[in-house]
């Protein structure tokens, strides 16, 4: 039987978010992905509160997920570009998150999702210890799992049930419910930020799509001037 003492000092040595790496020097893929992340963000921020009134929550854009130590640091990380986790603190120790580390905080993102700027073959790489979707499903454990493919307007969500992800069928409305938001994600042809575009968005569970801030501004306009 081993103890903690056959390895001295290995918890404490373990890095936290504020020593490492929260950026690895690329570019943004494309135009889209910021604007798609704030619009995704806004218009479920409304639910999440009503979930968490206490707000602990936290969403991630593009922001490191660390799951092992590796040289350099910065390999031991996916970045999603978006997530959201669940019965966490939105900052630790008054500081905002450069990252999030699953061995600090051992609790696994709700939800995952990936906008695709390429074909789609990283996303959907089940290459062990190197394969996106190989990591996400055996290491970080996010329950849903979504590839968006704004090229195909189309989105792909899996479920992990027993430790393996299962592609979801999309309902009668062509989205795919997370039943732990109460919310469908599906693709959205509109225009949002002065561009139309094939739309990643949140609905509710009767089909009633979730609106970003500025969108309920112009509703409230709306019914006022009625």
């Amino acid at each position: 039987m081993t103890s903690t003492t056959d390895f001295p000092n290995t918890l404490i040595s373990l890095p936290d978010h504020t020593q490492l790496p929260c950026e690895d020097g690329t570019f943004v893929k494309n135009f889209q992905e910021h604007p798609q992340s704030i619009l995704l963000t806004e218009s479920i921020k409304p639910t999440l509160q009503k979930i968490h009134p206490d707000g602990q929550y936290c969403i991630g854009q593009d922001s490191g997920i660390y799951w092992r130590i590796t040289e350099p640091l910065e390999r031991g990380a996916e970045a999603p570009d978006w997530f959201y986790v669940p019965n966490v603190p939105p900052s630790l120790n008054g500081q905002m998150r450069r990252s999030y580390v699953l061995w600090q905080e051992y609790i696994s993102p709700l939800i995952v999702l990936e906008f695709v700027s390429g074909n789609g073959d990283e996303e959907r790489d089940k290459t062990p210890w190197k394969g996106k979707f190989w990591i996400y499903e055996q290491v970080i454990h996010p329950a849903f799992y979504g590839i968006y493919e704004f090229n195909k307007a189309s989105v792909e969500v899996y479920h992990l049930l027993e430790n393996k992800y299962h592609l979801l069928p999309a309902n009668k409305r062509g989205h795919y419910p997370i039943s732990a938001l109460g919310v469908e994600l599906g693709i959205w042809q509109g225009e949002y930020q002065n561009v139309d575009l094939p739309w990643l968005r949140w609905w509710d569970l009767d089909g009633n799509l979730l609106l970003s801030g500025e969108e309920r501004a112009e509703q409230e306009y709306s019914t006022l001037r009625d």
